[in-house]
């Protein structure tokens, strides 16, 4: 059986030859490993309670919170998740009233 340079899965035959880059550390291919840890990263979530939530706002808006979070360091999730909370906590204080 001849040697064929595409065939990278037969160690064997490959031991001796260098690579340039990292060495590969999983099996699968770059794509089925994002999908694979974005899947894991959504289990963690939903274990701890979380929900995704996406928007799209200003982009002035967007640098006003990035300035709020890095003064109070914390992250800009943790900003948002603060704010609204901050902000539902006030509205049902006048709703009750």
């Amino acid at each position: 059986m001849a040697k064929e340079l595409t065939d990278l899965t037969t160690i064997d035959l490959f031991s001796d030859d260098k690579r340039p880059g990292r060495p590969k550390t999983s099996p699968h291919p770059r794509k089925v490993q994002i999908k694979l840890n974005k899947r894991n990263q959504v289990k963690r979530d939903k274990t701890k309670g979380l929900k995704r939530v996406e928007f799209k706002i200003h982009h002035s808006l967007f640098e006003q919170l990035e300035k709020l979070a890095k003064a109070k360091n914390i992250s800009r999730s943790e900003l948002i998740e603060s704010l609204l909370i901050e902000s539902l906590a006030n509205k049902t204080n006048l709703i009750e009233v």
